[in-house]
């Protein structure tokens, strides 16, 4: 198997811990969630993982511009580098899915995605860069950032045109969820679930526990983007969102996002949604899984444990190294 195995985290206040164990168990990068609303600070788990590990490499994937000034960002960057190593950094950048709609925004528009990426670039490259009419550049001296250029890989979660434009602009790939984009090398795909034990049904408490939050982020997408009523019980699953006040639905919506399963989502996410959207395979199932994505061209899969962490990043690269 060529696939890169890295991982993912939605930024629990242990994760750093996980990272440490991801770091031993020998996934390439772990990536950490860009979510304030539902989130630990992105940073300061990063930060606190870079002083736990010692070999992985660390970024937020993904993270959202218009949560941050470029200048911020760039000083985020420089900091986790000083600990870490500039070889042991990356950064993906997105137009903001949940980052974003948890506090009730849309995505942002690619062109403020590309001008930000444009100035933090240029910042990290030690130049001067002209933002909100003002020129600016990171001024630090020796004992407060590494000196510039700081060279570091980036990734741009792409959709659309103008998010592939984007990508072909500012970034050494792309990283997306469950997709791939032929004009790019490196394709490195997200995707959450659980490598169940051998026989176990879709119906145990730890297969909706691990397995439930991906299937309920597939309804997630369904239900803001295009139909959820195609999915088994859907017309109830949007009626019982529908129910919720349209300026909080949102918050309902994401409640546990990618996490934990929401008391909504609970009573939808049978075994057949499971089986459809979970990714609560055994062994032979996930390693079918992986052959399929590295035919389609993915170089990198991410994968993001939930529940109990520990366990399920153990199961998944023990499956992998079978």
């Amino acid at each position: 198997m060529s696939l890169t195995i890295s991982c993912g985290f939605n930024g629990a206040l242990d994760s750093h811990e996980h990272a440490a164990i991801a770091d031993q168990l020998g996934f390439k990068r772990a990536f950490f969630y860009d979510t304030p609303a539902i989130a630990a600070d992105v940073w300061i788990q990063l930060a606190r993982a870079a002083e736990r590990t010692s070999r992985i490499m660390l970024g937020p994937g993904v993270m959202v511009p218009s949560l941050r000034h470029p200048m911020v960002t760039a000083n985020a960057i420089a900091t986790l580098s000083s600990i870490a190593g500039q070889d042991r950094v990356i950064v993906a950048v997105g137009a903001g899915f949940t980052g974003r709609i948890t506090m009730g925004q849309r995505p942002m528009k690619w062109q403020m995605v590309e001008e930000y990426l444009q100035a933090l670039q240029a910042l990290l490259r030690g130049e001067e860069v002209m933002w909100e009419g003002a020129l600016m550049k990171m001024m630090h001296h020796d004992a407060w950032a590494p000196p510039r250029p700081i060279k570091i890989p980036f990734l741009v979660a792409a959709e659309g045109p103008k998010g592939i434009a984007a990508a072909k602009k500012y970034a050494d790939g792309v990283i997306k969820v469950d997709g791939v984009l032929d004009d790019f090398d490196w394709n490195a795909t997200i995707m959450s679930g659980t490598v169940l034990d051998d026989g176990e049904p879709l119906t145990t408490d730890h297969a909706l526990r691990a397995g439930g939050p991906m299937a309920a982020v597939a309804m997630h997408m369904l239900l803001e983007f295009q139909d959820p009523t195609t999915l088994p019980n859907g017309v109830a699953w949007k009626a019982a969102y529908d129910a919720i006040p349209a300026e909080r639905r949102h918050m309902a919506i994401h409640d546990g996002h990618a996490a934990i399963v929401n008391e909504v989502d609970r009573n939808f996410l049978t075994p057949e949604v499971l089986g459809l959207y979970g990714n609560a395979m055994d062994r032979v199932g996930w390693k079918e899984k992986l052959a399929e994505y590295e035919e389609r061209g993915v170089t990198e899969l991410i994968f993001q444990p939930v529940d109990d962490v520990p366990r399920e990043l153990d199961a998944f690269m023990n499956m992998v190294m079978s």
